[in-house]
């Protein structure tokens, strides 16, 4: 398995976070240790970052050769920042990640942090990154292409996506300035609301912007991967292409743009049944292996995908090929069968 959607929470920023006024933040607790504090609750700092040799040992439990690591949502506050503090924490944030994917050869690729306060500045950095080792891209918020409006900011970045033939990942999360989460933890069922109705309901809208627009036609090199299936389009293709025949008859159906969009989803925390969906929109060749990088996440996509009712060609297309052909031509990848040996 290639694991392209496996986040890490990096150490290098605790002096940063504790600093910080509002969470995440280190702090010390009643008993006088330092925790880190989030939105959800507190964490021992001896478990709250990640460990590149506890990450390669579930690696291999796992069967999973080469794990693209990317800024998990939470440490994603650096991205808002004054454009000052924001540089130089994703500054850190990508050479740390890529001296990862230098000291361990094939097993590591990552996707780079960018200041998002400020575009020049992003662009700028998205560059300086994709000249580091193992670096293929960047991960930028949903919310930056929400509508093709929306997205019209972001074009300074798929011309050097673009240009340098990287990958764009397009995670659910918010743009500097904008109100997130949607939903109060105070909410009835605000983990469900915002880890999976808004989220959900969010990446279809980014998708329909990709998708049935003209916004990706300039960008013929870039390659873009969302995660999560896409959001809920599998299951929603069939009421679009009903509405689109009573509305508009004349137009090419939703379900054909979508099959034939240039957009890699990933089958992050989905079951058979979901996957079975998406091969059937997006056709297997688009989709890719998503984990989040943890023991449950692998451990949940490995069985949702041999469960699934799709051949073993298109399950292979799943777990390696596709992710591997993407890789090719920005960064060296570990071969399974040597890692077997």
């Amino acid at each position: 398995m290639i694991d392209m959607h496996a986040h890490w929470k990096p150490a290098e920023f605790a002096d940063a976070m504790r600093t910080r006024t509002r969470e995440p933040r280190i702090v010390r607790n009643a008993d006088g240790i330092e925790v880190l504090k989030s939105r959800t609750g507190e964490e021992p700092l001896a478990s709250a970052f990640d460990d590149v040799n506890e990450h390669l040992a579930r690696m291999d439990r796992q069967g999973v050769s080469t794990s693209v690591l990317s800024l998990v949502g939470p440490f994603c506050w650096i991205e808002s920042q004054p454009v000052d503090v924001s540089v130089q924490l994703c500054r850190i944030y990508n050479d740390s990640i890529s001296r990862i994917c230098t000291e361990h050869p094939g097993r590591f690729a990552a996707y780079a942090a960018l200041p998002l306060v400020d575009m020049s500045a992003a662009a700028a950095e998205l560059e300086r990154a994709l000249g580091l080792p193992g670096m293929i891209g960047a991960q930028v918020p949903g919310n930056g292409f929400l509508t093709a409006e929306h997205a019209e900011q972001m074009r300074p970045l798929l011309e050097i996506i673009n240009r340098r033939r990287a990958i764009l990942f397009i995670h659910h999360g918010p743009m500097p300035g904008d109100a997130f989460p949607r939903f109060a933890n105070s909410t009835d069922n605000a983990r469900r609301r915002n880890g999976t109705l808004d989220m959900q309901t969010s990446l279809s809208s980014v998708m329909l912007t990709l998708c049935l627009t003209d916004y990706l036609d300039p960008y013929p090199d870039a390659m873009i991967h969302v995660h999560n299936l896409g959001g809920n389009i599998p299951y929603e293709v069939e009421r679009m292409d009903h509405r689109s025949l009573l509305d508009s008859a004349k137009e090419e159906l939703p379900s054909a743009r979508f099959r034939r969009a240039r957009v890699y989803v990933d089958c992050n925390s989905f079951g058979p049944h979901s996957i079975e969906a998406g091969v059937r929109t997006y056709g297997a060749e688009r989709i890719i292996c998503g984990t989040d990088g943890s023991e449950f996440g692998c451990d949940w996509t490995s069985k949702a995908l041999a469960a699934a009712n799709i051949s073993q060609d298109e399950r292979e297309q799943i777990l390696h090929r596709n992710s591997a052909a993407m890789l090719a031509h920005l960064t060296t990848i570990a071969q399974p069968e040597k890692l077997a040996a």
